[in-house]
């Protein structure tokens, strides 16, 4: 059974230009894991920013939007084959958990200019 869906889209140079004038955005918004990963992959703000998108496509699916936990709390890893996959900590785990939520699926795709996700939660 569906429990919600999301979908969010972000210009690249705004996470870009957040990146750059903050220097606790990235760490404020992204696990030890998703930067590692974002080192691996050489920055590439089209990542970062993918990233971003699948957050906030998750918390709407979660119906709260970013309210009650930190986008920290939502994790976006890739497996072996770089399919996105979805990692939930604190306060986000425990809403998702309430709502019945027992699979998450996530698609992340860019242009030049944009990132783009969609997010369905499964109970």
């Amino acid at each position: 059974m569906i429990i919600g869906t999301g979908v969010d889209i972000i210009e690249i140079d705004r996470i870009k230009k957040a990146v750059e004038r903050t220097k606790s955005f990235m760490s404020k918004v992204y696990s030890e894991n998703e930067m590692l990963l974002f080192r691996e992959k050489g920055m590439r703000m089209e990542s970062v920013a993918g990233n971003f998108a699948a957050k906030e496509a998750i918390s709407k699916a979660l119906g709260t939007g970013i309210r009650g936990f930190q986008l920290k709390d939502i994790e976006i890893v890739r497996n072996g084959i770089g399919k996105p996959e979805v990692n939930l900590y604190g306060r986000a785990k425990i809403i998702a958990e309430l709502k019945g939520v027992k699979s998450i699926h996530v698609s992340i795709s860019h242009s030049k200019t944009d990132a783009i996700a969609f997010a369905v939660l499964e109970g």
